[in-house]
């Protein structure tokens, strides 16, 4: 019998333990594989505290995790393209990623350049990253001030919005100013100095990409002129602002993975730097992010 780390209940990270659970068989249009790694996001925190329980409906059993990569075990009816052996990443909408074993409709063939960790880091990122400057409609020429710049989302929408001729403001911590010029941006820093510092800089911003949900909100409207061209990923006060809150829907950005892995692959993207833990350690990976304490990509490895 395969293992997961399952959440027996709303609650602390203890809540996340190391289980036997049942083989996944593929249903029609989906892989098995046999997960390498697993990404870990702000997002699994929230579910596993019970923040989303009415509008996340957990699966059963219910093992998180949004990002995986690994090796196709199995083919489900009408699957074709791809064969047992294959190595793929895939973002998970319906989670399983914390698991020896996770079950995928959707994947991307992994580059041998990309190793296990980067793939499994990239998906849900790379969506979140992607969809949101769609949603956005940057475009070549304009301004974009991007929150949380140095976390997972902030440094590919920011390295994407420069490739596409923006100029982006990274609102970062000051462990991450170097690596946000390194990425093609200009640092600014989080915190009640923001409005100054980017008025310092320019009048306005065209586009703000909230990507860290920790405050903000009221500046970013401020510099883009209103909330039209806001939006958030994470901070739940987005409506007192009229900020959009962006969440990952099918059609948000389904293409991001083959996007982005080819340029991760060349080495024209980089990710967040990363921690590596063993899967079976996903509630010591929740404490790490919740304590605050981690300050890398938390990758869960078999």
């Amino acid at each position: 019998m395969p293992y997961a780390a399952v959440l027996t209940g709303y609650g602390p990270p203890e809540t996340l333990v190391w289980s036997e659970v049942a083989l996944p068989a593929p249903g029609p249009g989906q892989i098995r594989m046999r997960v390498h790694a697993a990404g870990v996001g702000p997002t699994d925190l929230k579910i596993r505290r019970g923040d989303l329980r009415g509008v996340f409906p957990l699966p059963v059993p219910a093992v998180l995790g949004f990002e995986a990569a690994g090796t196709v075990d199995a083919l489900g009816p009408g699957v074709s393209g791809v064969s047992p052996g294959d190595e793929v990443a895939a973002q998970l909408p319906t989670l399983g990623g914390y698991g020896e074993y996770a079950l995928a409709s959707a994947w991307t063939v992994k580059p041998a350049t990309v190793s296990w960790a980067d793939a499994a880091a990239l998906p849900a990122s790379a969506e979140a990253a992607v969809g949101v400057l769609r949603q956005l409609g940057v475009t070549s020429g304009e301004t974009l001030l991007v929150l949380g710049g140095g976390g997972s989302v902030g440094v590919i929408a920011t390295q994407l919005a420069v490739a596409q001729g923006l100029t982006v403001f990274s609102a970062t911590g000051p462990g991450d100013e170097q690596f946000a010029k390194d990425l093609g941006a200009i640092p600014v820093r989080y915190g009640s100095a923001l409005l100054a510092q980017m008025r310092a800089h320019v009048g306005t911003v065209d586009a703000v990409l909230d990507a860290g949900g920790k405050g903000g909100l009221r500046d970013a409207v401020e510099l883009a002129g209103g909330p039209a061209r806001v939006i958030t990923l994470a901070d739940e006060h987005a409506a007192d602002f009229g900020v959009a809150l962006s969440a990952p829907t099918p059609d948000r950005a389904p293409d991001a993975v083959e996007q982005t892995m080819p340029l991760l692959a060349s080495g024209q993207l980089r990710l967040r730097a990363q921690r590596l833990l063993p899967l079976r350690d996903a509630a010591r990976a929740h404490t790490l992010l919740e304590a605050g304490t981690a300050h890398e990509k938390i990758v869960l490895t078999v």
